[in-house]
């Protein structure tokens, strides 16, 4: 395995739904690559026992965190800590790609 990749060898297809690729894994954490395609949106969920974090790497996405909706686009990270409710939105063009990591991994 190698300890090194850059997100656009791994960027999976968004289509129709979220478009997932995991980069790495452990127990400890999880590190992945996530693809909306216009229009598409992960809705609203909540982890109880993982904190997750979103970090956008190309596009804007409107995101729910709690009671709070935001816009968000390149170089901003967004985090959602375990029980709290979260879900993420690509309401235009072009994809949004998200670097997503959860602690621990589920």
């Amino acid at each position: 395995m190698s300890h090194f990749k850059h997100y656009q060898d791994e960027r999976p297809s968004g289509g129709a739904k979220v478009g997932k690729a995991t980069l790495f894994q452990s127990d400890r954490l999880l590190l992945g690559l996530n693809t909306l395609s216009s229009g598409v949106e992960q809705r609203v969920h909540t982890h109880q026992d993982e904190d997750k974090f979103y970090h956008v790497l190309e596009g804007q996405g409107e995101f729910t965190v709690g009671t709070e909706t935001r816009r968000a686009g390149p170089g901003e990270t967004v985090l959602a800590p375990a029980g709290v409710p979260h879900g993420v939105r690509n309401p235009e063009e072009p994809d949004l790609i998200l670097l997503m990591g959860m602690a621990p991994s589920p």
